[in-house]
């Protein structure tokens, strides 16, 4: 939720506030602030142009903090969300303004969202990083980072590549200073396969993060969304009955309007509720297999370890498995990416890779799928959680 108005802002806080349901604040900001157009951001406010976010730069501390003023406390966290490959500017508005928790990672904010190079955006989320830390510190506070890693390109990225970048991008965060750190999985295709993913995300977490406090955020489905009233609620119960299989402590919502429109605050708070009811009525099953014992875990250690191995400093890691292709996200199309993994949605529902190009993923998964995935079938891959959750088949 991101409003360049101050007021309407507040507004939306204070609403998620009172939600009926377990709740945490969001700024989100606006798309001038989150590519470093400062100018545009400021002309904006001054010509009181609509923006699609909050420009927390722009406004300045004095301003952040009357917006905040009764509407953070011990009970009520706000967390700053940008998308910007280049964070700094960002992090220290939200430090200036009171606040210490915030999200993205060096990877899953720039390949989605930006053309900057990779090793750019690496050297720009070290110092971010540093900055935070030792700046919240300095105040007193231990500020909280969230890996958005989990959640690259939103959809048809297997979960084992979204699992190991998830964890990958927390021990980025662990290397550059921060000690509270949150770790994202956003939902896919098949509820078992999910579950099997967030299930391997903790194991991973608990033996990779030693030292740090750290927690699961599952993510409502992020790619083509159900576009009824029914579907999309039936998309988010399953979103909120996935956290609570699998003891995620946070979920990121999503609201009937997303396949048209950015949400009012009445839709944001109607998801919120939705999945809070849902998430008291799911009844504690037994998990799928996961943790230890999956597939998703196999691949994600592998890759996680295959990354670590090419050099001591994590972030020139990350630069090299990217160039080596030891990382590779499917469909997407940033420069520094390969592009030569691929992916594809087996007959039963689940994200398979269709081609590993060189991930180390030999004796786990065949090198590749009988036959190549053309236009037609991506297409329809794209569409298919749509299609399911609106009864379409």
């Amino acid at each position: 939720m991101g409003f360049g108005d101050v007021a309407a802002m507040r507004s939306g806080l204070l609403a998620t506030k009172r939600a009926r349901a377990a709740t945490a604040g969001t700024i989100t900001v606006d798309s001038y602030t989150r590519v470093g157009d400062l100018e545009s951001a400021a002309a904006a406010l001054a010509a009181g142009a609509a923006l699609n976010g909050y420009p927390l730069v722009s406004h300045g501390a004095e301003t952040n903090r009357r917006m905040l003023r009764g509407v953070r406390d011990a009970t009520f966290p706000v967390q700053v969300r940008h998308g910007s490959a280049d964070p700094g500017k960002i992090f220290e508005a939200l430090l200036d303004a009171g606040l210490d928790a915030t999200e993205g990672g060096p990877v899953s904010y720039c390949l989605p969202y930006s053309r900057m190079p990779l090793s750019q955006a690496v050297e720009h989320w070290a110092r971010g990083c540093e900055l935070l830390a030792a700046r919240g510190r300095e105040a007193g506070r231990e500020p909280h980072l969230e890996t958005f890693g989990g959640c690259v390109l939103g959809q048809l990225c297997p979960p084992s590549q979204l699992v190991a970048l998830s964890v990958l991008e927390a021990v980025f965060f662990r290397a550059r200073g921060l000690r509270d750190i949150s770790l994202s999985y956003a939902q896919q295709t098949d509820p078992g396969q999910d579950a099997e993913a967030v299930l391997a995300l903790r194991a991973l977490a608990g033996e990779f993060l030693g030292g740090v406090r750290w927690h699961v955020v599952v993510y409502a489905y992020m790619g083509v969304y159900p576009e009824t009233p029914r579907g999309a609620a039936s998309l988010l119960t399953a979103a909120a009955e996935l956290a609570v299989r699998t003891g995620a402590e946070r979920l990121i919502v999503k609201t009937e309007a997303e396949s048209r429109r950015i949400p009012t605050i009445s839709e944001n708070v109607a998801a919120l509720e939705l999945a809070g009811t849902a998430a008291r009525a799911a009844r504690p099953v037994p998990p799928p297999p996961g943790g230890a014992d999956s597939q998703v875990y196999a691949e994600a250690r592998r890759l996680i370890e295959a990354t670590l191995e090419l050099h001591r400093d994590v972030g020139r890691a990350l630069l090299r498995a990217f160039k080596l292709g030891y990382l590779d996200i499917p469909y997407c199309v940033h420069p520094d990416n390969r592009g030569a993994a691929r992916s594809y949605i087996d007959g039963d529902g689940t994200l398979r890779w269709a081609d590993v190009g060189a991930l180390p993923l030999d004796g786990l998964v065949p090198r590749r799928r009988s036959r190549p995935v053309g236009s037609a079938e991506l297409l329809d891959a794209l569409h298919y959680v749509r299609r399911r959750h609106d009864g379409e088949g």
